[in-house]
């Protein structure tokens, strides 16, 4: 859920929108009249969204995601540590 506010309120109330962003991962909607709503989150939760955004702009690499998701929640494959996944794809740091 988001919380929306005004922009007159999200100035006066800017540490608390703040706060609800970043200790409650809540977006915060400020709304201007006659001017387009701007979305206040966290910085990490945009970094993170912007990486989806790009893993799944490529069609090929957005099936393969898809496709382990659908596989991990079957249950099916065998959980692999960073190490072993490291040296499975020739990454071992030696």
């Amino acid at each position: 859920m988001s919380i929306q506010t005004s922009y007159s309120q999200a100035s006066i109330r800017l540490a608390d929108f703040l706060d609800e962003a970043t200790h409650n991962r809540e977006i915060v909607i400020i709304q201007r009249q006659g001017e387009e709503d701007v979305a206040l989150i966290a910085a990490d939760e945009l970094a993170g969204l912007l990486e989806t955004a790009h893993l799944l702009r490529s069609p090929a690499n957005a099936e393969r995601l898809l496709a382990t998701l659908a596989r991990v929640r079957q249950n099916q494959g065998t959980p692999q540590s960073i190490a072993e996944l490291q040296r499975e794809v020739g990454l071992d740091p030696a």
